[in-house]
């Protein structure tokens, strides 16, 4: 398989992860009146989809360690099973974090969902695997989180008319981000140790995960959403515009080239785990770009709103970069 070992591509299969997460997303706006709950159907097999082509070919690639199908092969039902479960508690996080948007709004679901998300996954990678400058590593992660409040707080002055908060909503965040943070270190132990997967062949047991979960959990969503949105059933997946389901299968293809790079590069002697995720979670302010610049989210915002735009990007980037240099300088 191919491993990098090379810092600075490391950090560019970081930056990739980190891009990849961050856009993904975007493909549910090409497909306007798609129901998530059928949208995530397509995302899940794009996801299956992406983890078999890189482990058939950078993961079959190279002499870094044991190549895809024989470490598959090699591993033991415990590594599996770790990394099954990883991808199983990313689902429930995922639908939980949709759930958490509708309900409460961005200005409410991304500080409380992924800040929280952010800290608790860098927290418990970085004690299975101490790797980075600590001070540098949690500081960085803090002028982020920082950065994901600012975005969350021009979202709210965006907003025309302010929504309540939703206790409901607040309640789905916390959920959210706390499995959003387990996910990770599951897949970390499940690269750890004897007999374990490689990060291409995790990929594939990760996304076994995500599907075993989201056939009972989604189509339970279908039936009876935790939002107000109308339910929806199978028969209005298969009446969707073909183009639908390719955005969905191109959406869950980019969601998983971002996982397969940062684990590929959490993998690598320097890097570690918790560098690797918290870099990968930059992805927030990666969307927030998208909404800027592309979707001009922001166009009529007042001004109140749009003066936030420089400071969430300042402290974005102080902080990458606070987080990029923490394993040169690892003790």
């Amino acid at each position: 398989m191919y491993q990098p070992e090379a810092y600075a591509i490391a950090l560019s299969f970081m930056i990739v992860s980190m891009l990849c997460w961050g856009s993904w997303a975007n493909t549910m706006k090409l497909a306007p009146g798609y129901a998530f709950q059928l949208f995530y159907w397509d995302y899940v097999l794009g996801i299956i989809f992406g983890s078999l082509v890189w482990g058939l070919t950078l993961g079959s690639w190279g002499g870094g360690g044991q190549s895809f199908v024989p470490n598959i092969s090699a591993a033991d039902a415990r590594h599996i099973l770790f990394a099954i479960a990883g991808g199983a508690v990313f689902n429930v996080a995922n639908l939980l974090l949709v759930a958490a948007i509708d309900l409460a709004g961005l200005a409410v679901a991304f500080p409380i969902g992924i800040g929280l998300a952010l800290v608790v996954g860098v927290i418990l990678n970085y004690a299975i695997a101490p790797k980075g400058q600590p001070a540098l590593l949690f500081g960085g992660v803090l002028l982020v989180v920082i950065a994901i409040v600012i975005d969350a707080i021009a979202y709210r002055r965006r907003e025309s008319e302010r929504r309540s908060l939703s206790v409901r909503g607040i309640g789905i965040s916390v959920g959210c981000g706390v499995l959003m943070g387990v996910f990770y270190p599951l897949v970390t132990k499940a690269i750890t140790g004897e007999h374990s997967l490689g990060p291409y062949s995790v990929a594939l047991f990760f996304a076994l995960g995500v599907l075993l979960c989201a056939i009972p959990l989604n189509y339970l969503l279908m039936r009876k959403p935790v939002t107000e949105s109308a339910p929806v059933n199978m028969s209005q997946y298969f009446r969707a515009k073909p183009s639908w389901h390719i955005w969905g299968m191109l959406g869950g293809f980019i969601w998983c080239t971002g996982t397969v790079f940062n684990i590929v590069a959490s993998h690598a002697q320097i890097v570690g785990p918790a560098v690797s995720y918290a870099i990968g979670q930059g992805a927030t302010m990666v969307s927030a770009l998208w909404g800027v610049f592309i979707w001009k989210e922001f166009a009529q915002a007042p001004a109140a709103s749009r003066k936030l735009i420089p400071a969430m990007f300042f402290f974005f980037v102080l902080g990458l970069g606070s987080i990029a240099i923490a394993p040169m300088l690892s003790r």
